[in-house]
């Protein structure tokens, strides 16, 4: 498929437009008359239930939705994805990151444009399941002969984002007394923050940069080094000589690239480089050698199990018919939220700590994908594309943003993601606190769908210009997603299942959900101005007049 397809031209998105411009949300009243809408909107994915009743959609806008993913070619595009074809059209690349998780001795193997991939993908995990058990032993010493207890993820978007999101979900995982920390902001106070309170001995630090070029996460690196020399100088542990600073960085350091020889001008052992490809995506990356500071501090038997849990929902989506294909569903479900309804954000409201950077995740994963103005062949798009993703973990956000869910004059759409089992139970006074966790969650989902009506806050007692504050209208759609625990698998499977919606998004819209070109503009310009800030007057005065307005500010009030 060369050209996308129109989504506006097919007779789904007509039917859609029609059931829009007739519908008359009504949450109560569909749930009283139909008995069996729960069980037709309910799911099993995996380890996953999901709960799609609470939606703003009747049988009849599934099935729109549905002939629409079929007039679009979610299903074929999907499959050329899987087969390696080049769908990543601005870059000429295959997208592979579900080849990260295939499992060893898939059949058939899958070979793309000569490469082994399942081979490749087998060695480096391999390699990097070594390298763990190397430093989870205690075998890999740092300089002095210390055993590792801290890791030190250096890298940024993807790079870090992922990595960084699973480590604090998975954390009762991380049994071998190694924890890890994670620095990718080129503000100076995250690194120094970071490791302020580290023993460099002890230290091992991971630069995730697949072109080692990254400006943010290469200068976090320098500084990182320059901390690292200058901790085990005032510690005697090295005299300060080259010999003993190289050795240092060859004991502390190890890098996720496949620029070997910039890891090596740096000071790593090239042997100690973990291989990443150009077919995995930054944003998609957390299942690849991205995960090293991972698969050190939770294992590789964890890590496995984590892959599993994707590769789960990758066989769903690869073979389950579209009407009930949960991922393509959903994805269907927020097209017809954003282009139908109106609506412009999405929240996400996992109601568990665990998963308090999980928003932040898929603000990346969905906002770089599908946040594009043009379609894959270059062409303006004809929809609206995108949504803004956000969220904070359950009940913190009941007591900051959730007024505007219930009386706001906002369509938002928001999932819930809650977990039977928790990491740590414990009571108070005798009660279950994960039960009454668990009640929030229900409470709020029920809340959002069926409100309160002026009649029902009369029957409290409550008399005038009262009963209109105190009335909630309901009919704010929710899905809920619920599974027995937070497990590695789990965590998986709640990843790929986002990563199939945007992509199910991204081929209704038409666009390449692969590439983020408005990211590299950023980088470009961010290069061009650093010697402005440096005081290079040419630089300065080639800037407009609001940067350099900006830039005399910031000279004028530096220390």
């Amino acid at each position: 498929m060369t050209t996308p397809i129109d989504a506006t031209t097919t007779p789904a998105w007509t039917e859609l437009t029609a059931l829009s411009e007739a519908l008359v949300p009504d949450l109560r009243g569909w749930f009283a008359a139909d008995p069996g809408r729960v069980d037709r909107l309910s799911f099993e994915l995996a380890d996953l239930h999901v709960d799609l009743s609470k939606n703003l959609v009747d049988d009849r806008v599934v099935a729109a939705l549905v002939r629409l993913a079929e007039q679009t070619g979610v299903a074929e595009r999907f499959a050329a994805m899987l087969r390696g074809d080049h769908i990543n059209t601005t870059e000429d690349r295959p997208v592979l990151h579900t080849a990260l998780r295939r499992p060893p001795g898939a059949s058939p193997p899958l070979v793309v444009d000569g490469q082994q991939v399942d081979h490749d993908v087998q060695r480096v995990l391999d390699a990097m399941s070594a390298f763990a058990d190397r430093v989870r032993s205690g075998e890999w010493t740092g300089i002095t002969g210390k055993p590792v207890k801290t890791v030190v993820n250096i890298g940024i978007g993807g790079s870090h984002l992922g990595p960084a999101m699973v480590s604090a979900a998975l954390e009762p995982y991380a049994d071998a007394g190694i924890s890890a920390r994670f620095v990718s902001n080129i503000d100076p106070f995250d690194l120094a923050h970071k490791t302020k309170d580290l023993d460099p001995e002890t230290t091992l630090v991971v630069v995730a940069s697949k072109t080692f070029t990254t400006l943010e996460t290469l200068t976090n690196a320098r500084l990182a080094r320059d901390w690292l020399w200058a901790g085990l100088e005032a510690a005697g542990a090295i005299d300060g000589s080259d010999a003993q600073k190289k050795d240092a960085v060859a004991h502390h350091f190890v890098a996720v690239s496949t620029a070997l020889d910039k890891v090596e001008a740096f000071g790593i052992d090239p042997a100690n480089a973990f291989e990443v490809w150009d077919w995995v995506g930054g944003r998609y990356s957390v299942g690849s050698a991205i995960g090293l500071s991972l698969v050190i501090e939770l294992g590789p038997d964890v890590f496995r199990e984590f892959l599993a849990g994707f590769h789960a929902i990758d066989e769903h989506m690869a073979s389950t018919p579209l009407a009930s294909n949960v991922p393509v569903v959903m994805g269907l479900l927020n097209v017809w939220y954003t282009n139908f309804l109106g609506a412009q954000s999405h929240a996400v409201l996992p109601y568990a700590q665990q998963l308090s950077r999980f928003p932040a995740y898929l603000q990346q994963l969905t906002m770089e994908s599908n946040g594009k103005r043009v379609r894959w062949d270059g062409s303006p798009v004809t929809t609206e594309t995108g949504e803004i993703f956000w969220g904070e973990p359950g009940t913190n956000g009941q007591h900051a943003f959730y007024q505007l869910l219930h009386q706001g004059t906002r369509l938002i759409p928001a999932d819930f993601i809650a977990f039977v089992n928790p990491a740590y139970p414990l009571t108070d006074d005798g009660r279950d606190v994960h039960g009454l966790f668990i009640a929030n969650f229900l409470a709020q989902t029920k809340a959002l769908a069926f409100g309160k009506t002026a009649e029902e806050v009369e029957a409290e007692g409550t008399t005038g210009a009262l009963v209109a504050a105190r009335t909630c209208p309901g009919n704010r759609p929710t899905t809920s997603i619920f599974a027995p625990a937070l497990t590695p698998r789990v965590l998986g499977e709640l990843i790929a299942l986002y990563e199939h919606i945007t992509f199910t998004q991204g081929v209704v819209w038409g666009i390449n959900s692969f590439d983020q070109w408005g990211v590299e503009l950023g980088k470009q310009l961010a290069l061009q101005i650093a010697p402005a800030v440096e005081g290079d007057a040419a630089a300065y005065d080639a800037q407009d007049a609001s940067t350099r307005a900006l830039l005399d500010y910031y000279r004028a009030h530096r220390d």
